[in-house]
């Protein structure tokens, strides 16, 4: 005889319609989409070999070296959240032994040493305190002393709010035979970033930040120096689902079978970088700078000060120093709990030190900031 299992009360309670509440997502990510992202989200999906959908990837692929600024062939959106891309990145390029070296300012240049490791990498490091970055005379030296294969260096620390400059590294590295590796999480859509021009081989981003739109489809681009390291390995690549040898065959010419693709959220992922091309990326960026000078303007105006020097601060994240003797955690609960603002918390070294801001992708607005302020306004002890 067949028993059927029977719900409980509670379990009743999961079965009502999905409520979920409208939060103001000013922390370091996801942020809000634009409606029109949302839109895209609900219409109604066809097959991952569709015609209509592999002209759609077409319109993702331009539309990404667009905004990235790059003609890089290989540029695709890795069916993953902003961690498969960069984790695509170190896979497909580091064999065991290859020396990488990697630039340590915050917690996400520590995740790419954790991940270059477990690849086999031979993995050197230069650091820094968190917030501050590299200079050219850091990175010159670091590169005449380690010889890497590989140097990767975080444009936008997430951790930390600090944006690394970038220009005159990729001549360096080609000097030293180097890939020039970067994460762009916290910057693609929101900070100027010039690929091509900056000499960097492989770069990753996400979705659900400056780009305004949902996680689930990251940016991924190889330049043609890179694409020939890959074709050149001594052994495959060393993760299935993120080699490139076998994804560039789906987003290429052959358009072979690799995975189901996760098709509404490629629609959002669209819509969103056509919002971008639609605005401008020269608007785009000056938009983001212009609301997050308010922002610190704003902050300061009310007491509170920045972690990071001005001339190195993101547009699209900032870290706030919390003042001695308040509880951060309590204040940024007291925000979600009573006006449905989130901010984030420190990661690491400046876990319990500062607040993280963010102002991403269609969050920028001033509207933002005013509601934003005025619930600190209220929250913060006087």
């Amino acid at each position: 005889m067949t028993h059927t299992v029977s719900i409980n009360d509670s379990q009743r309670l999961q079965l009502a319609p999905l409520a979920t509440p409208n939060r103001l997502l000013l922390g370091p990510g996801p942020s809000n989409a634009h409606p029109a992202v949302l839109q895209a989200m609900n219409t109604s999906p066809v097959g991952h070999l569709d015609p209509a959908f592999l002209a759609l990837m077409d319109e993702i692929q331009s539309l990404l070296r667009y905004v990235w600024q790059t003609e890089n062939p290989l540029t695709i959106a890795v069916s993953g959240t902003g961690t498969a891309a960069m984790e695509a990145t170190i896979a497909n390029v580091t064999e065991p032994g290859d020396v990488v070296l990697i630039g340590v300012a915050g917690y996400f240049g520590n995740r790419l040493v954790d991940m270059a490791g477990r690849y086999g990498a031979d993995v050197r490091t230069i650091t820094k305190p968190w917030g501050q970055v590299f200079n050219l005379d850091e990175i010159r030296t670091a590169l005449e002393t380690h010889r890497p294969a590989i140097l990767a260096l975080v444009h936008a620390e997430t951790s930390t709010g600090a944006r690394q400059p970038l220009e005159g590294v990729g001549d360096l590295c080609r000097e030293f035979g180097t890939l020039l590796l970067v994460d762009t999480v916290t910057s693609l859509g929101g900070v100027p970033i010039f690929l091509d021009n900056w000499g960097v081989d492989l770069a990753y981003s996400c979705s659900q930040k400056g780009l305004g739109c949902s996680p689930g489809a990251s940016p991924f681009t190889m330049s043609p120096r890179a694409v020939e390291k890959l074709q050149n390995r001594r052994s495959k690549v060393a993760n299935w689902y993120l080699d490139m040898n076998l994804l560039s065959k789906y987003w290429g010419t052959e358009r072979t079978y690799h995975h189901t693709a996760p098709i509404n959220l490629y629609y959002a992922l669209r819509e969103a970088l056509r919002l971008v091309a639609e605005e401008g990326l020269a608007n785009c960026w000056q938009r983001h700078q212009k609301n997050v000078e308010y922002l610190w303007d704003s902050l300061e105006d009310i007491g509170l000060s920045m972690h990071v020097e001005r001339e190195y601060r993101l547009p699209t994240l900032t870290t706030v120093r919390i003042p001695e003797g308040v509880d951060g955690k309590a204040i940024a609960r007291k925000l979600l709990d009573e006006h449905n603002i989130e901010i984030g918390g420190g990661l690491g070294e400046l876990a319990g030190k500062v607040w993280r801001v963010g102002l991403m992708g269609f969050n920028s607005r001033k509207e933002s900031v005013d509601r934003l302020l005025e619930a600190l306004r209220q929250v913060l002890p006087k």
